[in-house]
């Protein structure tokens, strides 16, 4: 008998000297006979990994479950679990004979695995989960070495946090200093692009702050360790299918994370069998633009998913703070070398999700270190055109990027189309106020980040005619069900139909309806006659056009795509404080009207008519209607291509009017509601003061604001203030009859059409044109002049919301493109 002593070698897949481990290598030193081989080194016989690529030409066990263990001597069979990781056929058989005491630790795990999970539970998943060690990181700044933890050492954050080098069970610090020692050569390998290829086995990570998230899924089809998963009576116990719940369970209701304190609004990830929500991630599978930029998960996932379902999860829990690769590390419970490679692989994610806007993004300013991402990605001096919603937004990204921005603005005041008044007492939004669909939107985001609240809407809204009678609520419901259901016969029929057969919606309209007329032999009262103006009213209000001028092929084009779901609220405080929290600390030049853009040259050049200034790319947020008005000058011109998807948008238009009164007349018939409807009495009044939106319902303030559309809203704004206050306060007059509605004592009446540096309130589709416009106009010139604004989202074109995100995707594609 000779004992089997320790081998020093180079060789990749040897031993070699641990530090932190109970013993000087991971498998246990044995006594086993000597077998002869005239090849081995000093004689003794050794068995290669027979794993095809596996560079570990003497392997050792790294299971050690057992007295007959191999250590780094012979065994009959060798399993790979990486390149530098092995587990012998003494250790394999004590778990897999039923004669053997690890029989039944192995069977008690394999009933969890597969009670929670997908995969097979083989002895290789069982060893890789339970049984080869961790590994940890050194803490000292001049250190940062991965030691293997000993067999008795869980890994926990707090261990991460304080664990150095020679660090017990106990956690007590070798008084010598075992910095100096060496690496184990295995860390190296893993830092090599191939050696994911040899992993045999993805990693499924342990107690992982996704897991509340994504009850609902396979946690193996998700990268989570079954073993950590509750067991299915705590899930629901539902059937699953393919990763996920099955289609026998499938409802419309939201699963909703059940996690204390968090947003009800914040659900990052989609559900199985949920319908489409905006901002949300299959946790399940790659995105395009992920394989795009990890092409070497392309096909085996899990690794990718893991880290980024975690990031993903941490930055929901908490975006409140800039989310760092280190802190993200600390939650990689995984064991094995594999632990090494996913801390690494966290750099590019964090990175990768970083740009993209997902996490790191909203308010957050004065990221660690100065700048979210490496030098790599700076872009130069870039110059933004425009202080509205995307413009800020790109502004703030590219500055916490590391990207010099100049912001030039040609008013006073930031926030373009966002404007609150505060003359009356409270905040009422001369521009946008209201947020529609709050799941997974940004400016829900940024409303938590800033302490804000966002008071959710009801769906009650009562109507008046100016008769004062009120609308019969069958009859409301019958007319509104009829207006839907012309909807859905011009969606029926535009499913045949090209651009060059549009027609404008409303025509479009009239002719379904009159066709139903016919078809039916019903006919409708003048009540309900005035009731559908009510609802083409509101249509118009949502368009912000005539349904004239709106394609009836097209005008919803962007309901193809998930939307924004979720409560519709109403800022109370108003956006504009959102506004000047982006604006904190960006360099932002008021009263810069730009006259002229030259991107002819390497340097861009921007003359305002009190200055020029110079960057290397430039963004561009003005409105629509400002681009169609040819008010910049570009040379060279932008491309015919570009001009006419311009020209092809409609700027469309509507006005608000705020009013503040003495009292709460309105209560005596309107309680419990955030609005009230006003009923034209005529279809030429279509669109006058179709909403009323009561802005204090909680106070004893009275503070109404009222919005004007389609034609109307052309009409109003030829007409002075006091003319408008007029024809409204007749119509609040005849909707409150039998009580004295009081004049009001202050108000406000908007004027976009004729504001200088808006000329509208947001976009539509016109008749004869499509929803790829939008994206034209997002288009950049030469990588150097972009794009950015409500009218180039096709997505989430009309909204803060959509402008917001579209000066992020900017962002994102300026630090893409390396400087020419």
């Amino acid at each position: 008998m000779s004992g089997r002593g320790r081998r020093k070698s180079n060789v990749a897949g040897d031993s070699s000297p641990q530090v932190g481990t109970s013993s000087s290598r991971t498998g246990r030193q044995v006594k086993r006979k000597a077998q002869d081989d005239s090849d081995a080194p000093e004689g003794k016989r050794y068995r290669k990994c027979e794993k095809a690529g596996c560079s570990a030409t003497y392997p050792i066990c790294f299971a050690s479950a057992t007295d007959r263990c191999a250590g780094n001597g012979y065994t009959s069979r060798w399993y790979h679990l990486s390149a530098g990781e092995h587990f012998c056929n003494e250790c394999f058989e004590y778990f897999y004979r039923s004669y053997k005491d690890g029989y039944d630790i192995y069977t008690n795990w394999k009933r969890q695995w597969t009670s929670n999970g997908k995969s097979e539970a083989s002895i290789k998943a069982f060893i890789a989960d339970q049984k080869i060690p961790y590994w940890v990181q050194c803490t000292r700044p001049n250190c940062g070495k991965w030691r293997q933890l000993s067999k008795d050492m869980d890994i926990t954050l707090e261990l991460q946090q304080r664990y150095v080098c020679g660090m017990t069970a106990t956690g007590i610090k070798s008084e010598k200093d075992l910095c100096s020692t060496p690496e184990d050569s295995r860390v190296e390998l893993t830092r090599e692009y191939h050696w994911l290829e040899t992993l045999i086995l993805p990693p499924l990570l342990k107690r992982s702050p996704a897991a509340p998230f994504l009850t609902e899924y396979y946690p193996d089809g998700v990268g989570l360790s079954p073993t950590s998963a509750p067991p299915p009576t705590q899930r629901g116990g539902k059937s699953k299918v393919n990763g996920s719940k099955g289609a026998e369970d499938s409802d419309d209701e939201d699963h909703v994370p059940n996690i204390p304190g968090l947003c009800p609004y914040f659900q990052p990830f989609y559900q199985p069998n949920e319908n489409g929500k905006a901002l949300c991630i299959r946790p399940d599978v790659m995105e395009y633009d992920e394989v795009q930029e990890f092409p070497e998960f392309g096909r085996e996932q899990t690794l990718y998913l893991a880290l980024r379902n975690l990031t993903i999860a941490l930055w929901t829990l908490n975006c409140k703070e800039f989310l760092t690769p280190q802190k993200c590390a600390g939650h990689v419970i995984v064991r094995g070398l594999v632990r090494i490679r996913c801390v690494q692989e966290l750099e590019r994610i964090v990175c990768f999700l970083t740009r993209k806007g997902l996490i790191n993004t909203g308010l957050l300013k004065d990221p660690p270190g100065g700048a979210l991402l490496p030098k790599d990605f700076d872009a130069g001096t870039v110059v933004v055109i425009g202080a509205g919603p995307s413009g800020l937004a790109a502004a703030r990204q590219l500055h916490n990027f590391g990207t010099k921005v100049i912001v030039l603005e040609a008013q006073d005041r930031v926030g373009g189309r966002v404007w609150d008044d505060h003359s009356l007492g409270s905040c009422v939004g001369r521009g946008a106020q209201i947020v529609n669909g709050c799941i997974n939107n940004p400016v829900a985001l940024m409303c938590e980040q800033a302490g804000l609240k966002m008071r959710k809407m009801t769906d009650r809204c009562e109507l008046f005619e100016e008769s004062g009678e009120a609308a019969e609520s069958s009859m409301d419901k019958r007319t509104d069900f009829h207006f839907n259901a012309m909807l859905d016969a011009v969606a029926e029929w535009r499913k045949d139909q090209d651009n060059t057969q549009d027609v404008p919606l409303g025509t479009k309209l009239a002719e379904m309806h009159k066709s139903f007329v016919k078809e039916t032999g019903l006919t409708f009262t003048e009540a309900e006659t005035r009731l559908m103006q009510f609802h083409i009213g509101n249509l118009e209000y949502a368009c912000g056009s005539d349904l004239k001028q709106v394609s009836s092929v097209n005008w919803d084009q962007n309901e193809m795509f998930a939307q924004f779901a979720g409560d519709h609220t109403l800022i109370g405080d108003g956006y504009g404080i959102l506004l000047q929290k982006l604006s904190e600390g960006l360099d932002i030049r008021l009263n810069q009207e730009v006259t002229h853009i030259d991107y002819t040259g390497e340097e861009i050049v921007i003359k305002t008519k009190s200055g020029e200034y110079k960057g290397s790319k430039v963004l561009v947020t003005l409105p629509l209607a400002v681009l169609q008005k040819n008010v910049v000058d570009f040379k060279p011109p932008l491309p015919d291509k570009k001009l006419k998807a311009i020209q092809s948008l409609g700027a469309g238009l509507i006005e608000k009017v705020g009013l503040k009164f003495p009292s709460r007349f309105w209560d005596s018939r309107v309680q419990g509601a955030d609005f009230f409807g006003h009923i034209p009495p005529t279809e030429d009044k279509r669109g006058q003061f179709g909403v009323f939106y009561d802005m204090t319902p909680s106070s004893k303030l009275a503070v109404l604001m009222t919005v004007v559309s389609g034609e109307a809203a052309h009409h109003i704004s030829k007409l002075k203030d006091e003319e408008v206050i007029d024809l409204c306060m007749k119509a609040l007059r005849g909707m409150f009859p039998g009580q004295k509605v009081p004049d009001p004592i202050g108000y406000f009446v908007t004027h976009w059409r004729t504001h200088p540096y808006a000329q509208m309130a947001y976009s539509f589709v016109k008749v004869g044109s499509t929803g790829e416009a939008y994206d034209t106009i997002a288009e950049d010139i030469d990588q150097k002049v972009f794009f950015a604004g409500e009218a180039t989202n096709r997505h989430f074109p009309q909204t803060v919301t959509g402008a917001y995100l579209s000066g992020v995707r900017e962002a994102s594609k300026i630090v893409e493109q390396p400087l020419s």
